[in-house]
């Protein structure tokens, strides 16, 4: 019979994270363990308070799954017994996890998926005044991707005190439901002119059809407007990128599933994740070889990372090993 455990755990960022309605100084993960015959598989997950989640309701949800858990229930199987979010993301990577550890073969394999390779992960600058923004960049500038976190205020000098910092770095802004449609516009052309490659949900989540028909010349990508499969459709209507997180689907499971249907659509595809430890980047992994962007920094903007931990080379993010998940 499978055992189940929950736990929370707190892990000090390097310095405190802003963006542009909240900000951190430490991530607060939920850890799920399931074990079967003394193999053990686990899952990561960030409960978000932005969509009502805190660390006791994810467990509370995770608890509930106990007896079905303990029953046998599958990754597929999961995706009808609970409903999207961060629990269900933590017991879909812990199943998958116990999978691969009871067969000897990797997620991919089960999954019957690519075999992930290393790919370049972006840097996230967290929001603040232009200087101290092009600071940081100055610190990252070899790194050929940064996304900038902004607020209503400064938008365009942080963008353009950033490209100055670093010349050669492809920019994501992301500005977290900050904007309204007017300022957008006001903003496009100095974006343009400081080469930002996409523009990460400028508006707030519901208001996306104000997005329909503006013909912006920088790529717009829909992050807090999308979570799973469902309403693709209409977000393709509007945006050119969809950002796919785990804590948002539910998991790797529907994250893939999402992934083939986006790019049926003909958007383009974006891996992006929650502050939070290399566990729960690992599954993320699976998601990258399709992607235009790849944004699974999460560890790197924390004190000290899990260990094993995925490796982080120069801007390069490699699959995770055995040890540390699938």
């Amino acid at each position: 019979m499978r055992t189940l455990s929950a736990r929370a755990e707190q892990w000090p960022l390097a310095r405190e994270f802003r963006i542009s309605r909240a900000s951190k100084t430490a991530a607060s993960v939920v850890v799920v363990e399931l074990g079967e015959n003394g193999i053990v598989g686990r899952g990561e997950c960030l409960p978000y308070p932005r969509y009502g989640e805190t660390p006791e309701s994810v467990i509370a949800a995770i608890e509930a799954m106990r007896g079905a858990l303990a029953d046998g229930l599958d990754h597929v199987q999961l995706q009808e017994a609970m409903g999207p979010g961060a629990a269900r993301n933590a017991i879909d990577a812990a199943l998958v996890d116990l999978e691969c550890k009871a067969s000897g073969r990797r997620a991919w394999e089960i999954l019957d998926i690519d075999t992930p390779e290393a790919v370049v992960t972006a840097y996230t600058i967290s929001m603040d005044e232009p200087a101290a923004m092009a600071q940081e960049a100055t610190r990252h500038r070899r790194r050929r991707l940064l996304k900038l976190k902004l607020g209503a205020r400064d938008a365009v000098d942080c963008v353009r005190a950033v490209r100055e910092a670093a010349p050669d770095s492809e920019l994501i802004v992301d500005a977290n439901e900050a904007w309204t449609l007017a300022a957008l516009e006001t903003a496009l052309p100095a974006f343009v002119d400081c080469g930002v490659a996409m523009i990460e949900q400028p508006l707030p989540a519901g208001a996306d059809g104000d997005l329909a028909g503006i013909g912006s010349p920088i790529p717009l990508g829909a992050d807090e407007s999308a979570h799973t499969r469902a309403g693709l459709e209409d977000l393709a209507e509007c945006y050119d990128v969809v950002n796919i997180k785990l804590d948002k689907t539910g998991g790797l499971t529907e994250a893939l599933a999402m992934e083939r249907r986006a790019c049926e659509l003909g958007l383009n595809v974006m891996v992006g994740c929650m502050l939070a430890t290399s566990l729960s980047m690992a599954p993320a992994m699976l998601l990258t070889a399709s992607a235009r962007f790849v944004d699974l920094d999460g560890p790197l903007l924390l004190a000290r990372d899990r260990e094993p931990g995925l490796e982080y080379r120069d801007d390069l993010v490699f699959p995770p090993t055995p040890a540390l998940w699938g």
